[in-house]
């Protein structure tokens, strides 16, 4: 087990603390409290939560509340730790926070017990691979990096004495309960509509990304994207502009540059489109911040191959390749994926569109895109934003789309599953989504 200073033991030892869900986070964040020896209780609606059986057997003698949170269950409560799938905006959590209860998440339990330097990265897109590659760099120069958080491990299991850097994504929903977090350096990477369903507009989504920069050492925004910018002390990242410390020289043999200095030709990268050069800038710029050896960093570049689901290369059939982006849940991301492969794309779209602008893809698809095949819950919000930029057909799921699209691709042709929508109307989660299309592709070759 993590020890925590005599210190921290003692910052909460009179708080009582009721766990709100009992699933991989609210698991992490009960035993953490109960291993410190924090008064705990969890609470969670379904009958059957998914980390019960693991949580009884480890501590038999705690009570878990099953049913729906109620103010009634409160009266001997001071802190509530809530999931990020939980939405504290609801009249419920507004109502137990004019109360005076704290409401906080694993993250703010977290920031209280760690002790080494945190790299913090959040955005609406390419946070998982900015994530894992940073990881890679540190790992490289010989150093021990714990990566997690949104990603991967609950941030609080990542803890232990034998840790150099911890290297965690956070999502806007984390970010919400989250006030004492110190990171070495932390970026919000971009902003695009998503979680519209969750959030009043854009820049309150604006708003909860950016509190990422809050007790930040360092701050790393994007310079194509005005609204990462933390202050004019900013470090930042371009594809487009030299005045960037990172950012990308030369046109027929482009390099990622640093203050000018070409470090790796592109061509040399597995990660492919250019959204991914703009990720690998970001890793760079953190990694550097955290004393990261130059080759440690090439080492990285050079043989990281990315994450299943975000522009992962599946096969190439009859000259046509077949991209699984199924990770791509929002339109930005989709865009980026469009962009990101240049022209001859068909593209495989829909499933619930969570109130995001879709029509922002709309000169993305004109450019590049021959022909969309829509499918799920929202394929209509879909077309009717779509149908004067861009051919439509629509299929009746990802089975059908896979069958039409190799119908009707030729040599050259880009077949790209990057829907701009969530999965749950079809599938458990975007991963379920993407193995069933790197399976029906399968087939086909």
């Amino acid at each position: 087990m993590y020890k925590m200073t005599s210190h921290l033991q003692t910052i909460h030892k009179d708080q009582r603390y009721l766990v709100v869900g009992l699933g991989m986070t609210g698991y992490s964040a009960a035993s953490h409290l109960l291993q410190h020896g924090y008064q705990c209780k969890v609470q969670d609606n379904r009958e059957q939560p998914p980390y019960m059986d693991m949580f009884q057997q480890n501590f038999p003698t705690i009570e878990v509340i099953k049913g729906e949170l109620s103010e009634s269950l409160l009266d001997d409560i001071d802190c509530l730790v809530v999931s990020p799938g939980l939405s504290i905006r609801s009249p419920l959590m507004q109502k137990i926070a004019d109360s005076g209860k704290q409401i906080i998440g694993d993250i703010e339990l977290f920031a209280e017990a760690v002790d080494k330097p945190v790299l913090a990265i959040t955005g609406s897109n390419g946070k998982s691979t900015v994530t894992s590659l940073l990881g890679e760099m540190i790992k490289a120069d010989c150093k021990n990096a714990a990566v997690g958080g949104n990603i991967g491990v609950p941030a609080l299991q990542l803890l232990s004495d034998d840790v150099d850097f911890y290297v965690l994504e956070l999502s806007s929903f984390q970010l919400e309960t989250t006030s004492s977090l110190r990171p070495l350096i932390s970026t919000v990477l971009n902003i695009s509509e998503d979680h519209m369903d969750r959030y009043e507009n854009l820049k309150e989504y604006q708003q909860c990304k950016k509190t990422i920069y809050s007790n930040a050492t360092n701050c790393l925004s994007n310079f194509d994207d005005e609204s990462t910018k933390h202050s004019s002390t900013d470090i930042q990242f371009s594809l487009h502009s030299s005045a960037c410390e990172y950012t990308v020289i030369g046109i027929e043999n482009p390099l990622l540059a640093v203050d000018g200095e070409g470090w790796i030709n592109t061509a040399e990268l597995k990660l492919k489109g250019r959204h991914n050069w703009a990720n690998c800038l970001a890793a760079i710029a953190m990694a550097r911040v955290a004393g990261i050896s130059k080759p440690a960093i090439l080492k990285a570049l050079k043989s990281y191959t990315g994450l299943p689901h975000r522009s992962e290369w599946i096969a190439e059939i009859n000259g046509v390749s077949w991209i699984n982006d199924s990770k791509a849940t929002n339109p930005g991301a989709t865009k980026a994926a469009i962009e990101g492969l240049g022209d001859s794309v068909i593209l495989l779209a829909g499933g619930q569109s969570k109130g995001a602008n879709v029509s922002i893809l709309c000169e993305s698809l004109r450019q590049h895109v021959k022909t969309v095949l829509l499918f799920g819950e929202d394929a209509g919000v879909l077309e009717q934003s779509f149908n004067k930029c861009v051919n439509i057909q629509r299929v009746d799921d990802l089975e059908q789309a896979v069958q039409v699209a190799n119908d009707i691709a030729v040599e050259g042709d880009i077949v790209l599953l990057a829907p701009a929508c969530a999965s749950f109307d079809m599938y458990s989660g975007f991963p379920a989504r993407g193995d069933h299309f790197k399976s029906l592709v399968r087939v086909l070759s």
